[in-house]
């Protein structure tokens, strides 16, 4: 499999993105939230894994854009965690800034495979 930086970033942020979830849910009895968080913040880098897959430049943006999608809902699920105080803002700050540079790299790379499909077709 390819480890590009957008996937490896992705990877790391979902080990960073479980031990939150872990800690929402062991020291918070937190299970809902955390659920929503944990799917959406690992199903960056699963979406990043499939696009290595792709059988089409269409399908890989499109792979591509579904990652980014579940990066914009993390950042959601993260904002809502810290404005019901589940979540300590040293976490909150570490984990928002990293998805948010992911989805600037995700954002980047739909652009320009959008830009480049456009010319080729």
């Amino acid at each position: 499999m390819s480890k590009n930086i957008a996937f490896k970033k992705a990877f790391a942020f979902s080990v960073l993105i479980y031990r939150i979830c872990k800690k929402l849910k062991e020291n918070n009895k937190e299970f809902d939230i955390s659920r929503q968080l944990l799917r959406s913040g690992t199903s960056i880098g699963a979406n990043l894994a499939e696009s290595n897959g792709a059988i089409s430049k269409a399908d890989f943006s499109n792979k591509v854009s579904i990652a980014y999608k579940e990066g914009l809902e993390t950042k959601y699920w993260l904002e809502l965690t810290k404005e019901i105080e589940l979540i300590n803002e040293d976490d909150f700050i570490i984990a928002y800034n990293s998805v948010d540079e992911i989805c600037k790299i995700l954002f980047s790379i739909i652009k320009s495979t959008r830009i480049n499909n456009n010319i080729n077709n």
